[in-house]
């Protein structure tokens, strides 16, 4: 068993937004930016940012020899990893539709007495209370938090409200 294997999930969690070089069996080794770590098989999933396209790859947990980190994100690849997985969805909707979509959903939290702001390079993300995001296209499923008592009484709030429009 490796060292990587016997990390915690705090420790695995100090790799995202990461540029790394992972070292599998084989010899075999890939880059890119780490995306996330699966907790329960320490399998980790890294992106590569190509011309027109996204590659992910994930490498296997048990495979992993050693995890070397060359750089951390910025904010406009900080924005682009937090997206990978939702822009597909976001690009069926225009721009205008989004933003009138987020102006809606951040009048109606500040109506609610729940404090909001604009957060990331492109002022995409609502940040709910410091302690929340709300990403493109603001729905229940685009709110991620530590704080799982937070993150669902906002996912519900959030889901009332859009049953409501």
């Amino acid at each position: 068993m490796t060292d990587w294997l016997n990390k915690t999930p705090v420790e695995w969690q100090s790799f995202v937004n990461k540029d790394v070089k992972v070292s599998a069996d084989e010899k075999n080794e890939y880059q890119g930016w780490v995306i996330t770590i699966d907790p329960v098989s320490a399998s980790i999933v890294l992106a590569n940012f190509e011309a027109q396209k996204t590659q992910i790859r994930v490498v296997m947990g048990h495979a992993v020899q050693k995890v070397e980190v060359f750089n951390e994100a910025d904010d406009i690849i900080r924005e682009r990893l937090s997206h990978i997985f939702s822009s597909y969805e976001t690009s069926l909707q225009t721009s205008e539709d989004l933003e009138t979509k987020k102006q809606n959903l951040k009048s109606w939290l500040e109506q609610n007495n729940i404090p909001v702001t604009l957060q990331g390079k492109l002022m995409r993300t609502l940040c709910v209370a410091g302690v929340l995001s709300i990403d493109p296209p603001y729905g229940p499923d685009d709110c991620s938090s530590s704080n799982e008592i937070i993150l669902s009484r906002i996912q519900r709030l959030l889901q009332d409200y859009l049953t409501r429009q």
